[in-house]
């Protein structure tokens, strides 16, 4: 009996675990995934001079074979993957990991944030490119299969684009079941072109010995390091092997690349390099010139499924993002819809979805072809892993502690490559390059701003405050008339009187019999457990401070956390207790801390910003708004 019930627990772990797997490719290696798409066709036309000759092609492929082992299998898979924060990944996570290893050193702490806002914004830029360049190269296909429908793939590729951005506000969680099965699918499709491409021409496995890539640089020393900004564009998605850490965690993500990933995406690129080395015309599109005659439609149709899922997985990423960001105090509070009452991370943001959905459409307006956004491309992507590297090298030396001579040769690997490819791809941002470079630059300026002007902010407030035991003191000798139920005013400061509860007093004259001065915690952790969220103090005289903490990937509902409270001293039942709430409005001055322009765009995004009632989850009928004037 005990015996079947142990097989029985190990066939359920087993079905569980290749779950997992399978999930995992749908959701993280949709971007990468969808690579082979693009890649070669823009080395050898993208105008970089490659030839497609026996030593150019073979040169090429074991750039790109060892790029993948290097920077997802070594780097991501191996290394970086073992950088999370409570089991979460990502640039803020690890930005949260790396401040807090830098907290006794200002300097440093302050660059780890910028470098963390630079690898947010990039990654804001990937976000508007991968939807554009997937879904555009896997249309281009028609081209092959209809003679002049050429004007029609720009149309087509909108219609599947918006359709895609209509849908986010009503979950994945239906559709979502399939995009494990449909991804495992196309690369077990990739895996059987590639060994049908080198079965024609095996001399191309060859390319495994890295010589070809040290004689490429060799025989074209000008072109070597240029060409790499072409090679990364089989390395984009693999920041999201980290960022979806939190949905399937390391284990899972790593066997998935190993046991399907890795060879189906090494065997396609080697076909296409034998169908090159066979056609060297066929470098015009050597992805769908790889299939037989018969199957040109049904893969189009998979690819565009494939890239359709891909940009999913980048536009829900962005989701996550911004949500850690908000909780973080770097971006203003937004809306966050949960389109899933199962899953946590299955979450709406409207004004992030139109953003990019509105960039999206304006990037194939624009560019046309994955050929002339693939030149966009590898800025965003190259600058993201570079940050990346920076921010883990101070988690491993100072979280980590590290022995040195053990840590630095590995991140002087990681910092040599991830600088080659960033220098690589440096040249672009004048061939339509600047585009994730722009929006990455206004995204840092924004979420500097909002953080700096914060600060700000509440210094402003904290001048004129009162301390909290001076007012009670004067309660005491002075009582104000109180009423029944229970009082909580929001505020920033645990030790001052917020401004909330002072124009009360002041304009209605009474007290509640319970008064609450409520301040919510954001932790530099993804998530704090029920046991850990509640912090009561009683100061006497009916008041109580009460502190809530919050993970930045927890949902920050205070009535429900206030719910968890079982004092007997504390009222929280919905129909006797008000929220206060304190509005400031920003007016800018020529005051130190913040140029002028910069204090006028801190008070438009905190005039648009979406206000404590609704982040907080605070019932609509139970608070009260009180405004101030700041000036910053």
């Amino acid at each position: 009996m005990g015996q079947a019930s142990s097989e029985a627990s190990a066939g359920q772990g087993a079905t569980r675990s290749l779950g997992l797997l399978v999930a995992a490719v749908g959701v993280v290696y949709g971007d990468i995934g969808t690579s082979p798409l693009y890649t070669l066709k823009e080395v050898f036309t993208g105008g970089y001079g490659v030839p497609v000759n026996h030593d150019g092609v073979l040169g090429i492929l074991s750039l790109i074979a060892w790029s993948l082992i290097w920077v997802v299998s070594f780097k991501y898979v191996t290394f970086i993957l073992r950088a999370d924060n409570q089991g979460e990944g990502g640039v803020m996570a690890l930005t949260a990991l790396a401040t807090r290893a830098a907290a006794s050193r200002p300097r440093l702490k302050a660059m780890m944030v910028v470098c963390g806002l630079i690898g947010a914004a990039l990654f804001y830029g990937d976000s508007m490119i991968t939807p554009a360049v997937s879904v555009l190269s896997a249309v281009e296909g028609m081209e092959l299969a209809f003679d002049g429908i050429d004007h029609w793939v720009v149309p087509i590729a909108l219609i599947v684009l918006v359709a895609l951005f209509l849908v986010q506000k009503h979950g994945t969680a239906k559709i979502g079941i399939l995009f494990g099965p449909v991804m495992v699918t196309w690369f077990v499709v990739l895996g059987l072109l590639g060994l049908h491409g080198i079965s024609q021409s095996p001399e191309v496995l060859n390319a495994f010995n890295p010589v070809w890539a040290v004689r490429f640089f060799i025989v074209h020393p000008g072109m070597g390091v240029a060409i790499l900004g072409a090679v990364v564009l089989a390395l984009t998605g693999a920041e999201a092997l980290y960022a979806d850490m939190g949905h399937f965690g390391r284990k899972p993500i790593a066997r998935a690349w190993f046991a399907l990933v890795l060879p189906a995406l090494v065997l396609n690129y080697f076909g296409q390099g034998a169908l090159l080395l066979q056609n060297p015309d066929a470098a015009r599109n050597p992805f769908y010139l790889l299939a037989p005659g018969w199957a040109l439609l049904p893969l189009i149709a998979l690819a565009t499924l494939a890239t359709v899922i891909a940009s999913q997985a980048v536009i829900s990423g962005a989701f996550s993002l911004t949500r850690q960001a908000i909780q973080l105090g770097y971006i203003p509070r937004m809306q966050i819809q949960h389109t899933s009452s199962d899953e946590q991370g299955q979450i709406y943001i409207g004004a992030v979805n139109w953003s990019l959905m509105v960039a999206v459409v304006l990037l194939v307006i624009g560019f046309e072809s994955s050929g002339a956004l693939a030149a966009a491309y590898g800025v965003a992507v190259t600058g993201t892993m570079l940050m990346t590297t920076l921010l883990v090298a101070t988690v491993m030396l100072l979280l980590w502690k590290w022995p040195p001579l053990l840590a630095l040769p590995i991140l002087l690997g990681f910092l040599l490559v991830d600088g080659l490819f960033f220098a690589a791809n440096l040249p672009k941002v004048v061939q339509g390059g600047a585009f994730p470079v722009l929006a990455g630059a206004v995204l840092l300026v924004l979420m500097s701003t909002w953080k700096r002007g914060k600060q700000i902010l509440v210094d402003r407030i904290d001048e004129g405050a009162l301390p909290l035991p001076v007012f009670i003191g004067s309660i005491r000798v002075q009582p104000p008339h109180r009423v029944e139920g229970t009082a909580i005013f929001l505020t920033a400061r645990a030790d001052a009187v917020p401004h909330a509860l002072l124009h009360n007093l002041l304009h209605n004259q009474v007290l509640h019999s319970q008064v609450v001065l409520l301040t919510v915690v954001s932790e530099d952790r993804p998530r704090v457990p029920e046991h850990e969220r509640f912090e009561v103090e009683a100061y006497g005289d009916g008041f109580f401070r009460v502190l809530l903490h919050f993970g930045f990937m927890d949902e920050p509902d205070v009535p429900a956390a206030l719910r968890l409270c079982h004092l007997d001293e504390l009222d929280f039942s919905p129909m006797r207790t008000t929220y206060f709430l304190s509005r400031e409005t920003v007016i800018s001055s020529r005051l130190e801390g913040m140029s002028r322009w910069r204090g006028n765009l801190f008070a438009f995004l905190l005039k648009n910003a979406n206000g404590n009632l609704r982040f907080f989850n605070l019932p609509l009928n139970r608070v009260i708004e009180l405004g101030t004037q700041v000036e910053i």
